[in-house]
């Protein structure tokens, strides 16, 4: 369990503006290393920002600029697994070499908010901010110090990994990958729906023998918006009805789950019932848009 966690701080709302950089290094889940340096942003100090973290302009007058300190950031972070609670770091680092002129730095960044996300189910659409984060798991740090976040989501993603035993690297992968997945050699579906998916609101459920696994159809739909689940209710919006297997339908034409749709759609639920085709032509249409 191999890797950096990185924070920094802004002197104002300029992503830019980085007056700090913390990094804890981690070596078989343990502390080894700490870095922290005052940078002078060369910029003024907002009096938000200052309250927040502290840090003023005094503080950082005779402090290096990014631009001093970034071979030796480049030294440390270049090609390593880098943590970051959330995109604004990474993206003020970049902001930071666009301002000097200088090349983007090639850590791997991998962002420890999509782990807590995937890791603890109830903050897997909210709460999920590092102070959050750390008060559930009892992780004390002084908020805001840049160092100090840096230790917090290391110490975050030193948990994640034991609880799901995968490793930082196999996080790279779970990341890309819907917040809930179907639990090994389970029947039974759940996923929710992808907030930002074009059919957010739908609520889905598959009946048949599909040409793909229905574990990979219950993921395409939960990308585009879809919840998926198991069972057919008054909140089914969508039944996609693939190939019916005669023997196991006890005498019937149609599924069970096709049945219960239909009477529902008699007492005046909204129910739509699809083929498999119609499925497939849905999700291309909105995954194209």
């Amino acid at each position: 369990m191999n890797f950096l966690a990185i924070d920094v701080e802004t002197a104002n709302a300029d992503y830019s503006s980085i007056c700090q950089i913390g990094i804890a290094e981690f070596k078989n889940g343990q502390i080894i290393d700490k870095w922290s340096v005052l940078i002078n942003p060369e910029d003024y100090f907002d009096p938000f920002n200052v309250s927040i973290h502290g840090i003023g302009e005094k503080d950082v007058k005779n402090a290096p600029t990014f631009k001093e300190i970034y071979n030796e950031l480049k030294k440390r972070i270049e090609g390593e697994i880098s943590i970051h609670h959330m995109p604004f770091d990474r993206i003020a680092i970049n902001r930071a070499c666009e301002t000097y002129g200088l090349d983007y730095l090639q850590p791997k960044w991998l962002d420890s908010a999509k782990i807590v996300r995937r890791t603890w189910e109830e903050f897997a659409y909210s709460g999920y901010g590092l102070s959050n984060i750390a008060k559930h798991l009892n992780i004390n740090f002084e908020h805001h110090d840049a160092l100090e976040d840096a230790v917090a989501a290391g110490m975050v993603v030193k948990k994640a990994c034991e609880i799901t035993n995968l490793s930082i690297e196999e996080w790279f992968k779970r990341v890309g990958q819907p917040i809930f997945l179907y639990k090994k050699n389970s029947s039974n579906i759940y996923l929710e729906g992808n907030p930002e998916g074009q059919l957010y609101g739908e609520n889905i459920v598959f009946t048949g023998s599909l040409s793909i696994p229905r574990s990979e159809a219950g993921i395409i739909a939960s990308k585009i918006g879809c919840k998926v689940t198991n069972s057919v209710s008054k909140t089914t919006t969508m039944l996609v009805v693939g190939f019916q297997d005669t023997t196991k339908l006890a005498g019937y034409e149609k599924s069970s789950k096709h049945r219960k749709a239909e009477e529902l759609i008699d007492k005046g639920a909204k129910i739509r019932i699809l083929s498999e085709n119609d499925f497939v032509e849905i999700c291309n249409l909105h995954e194209e848009n």
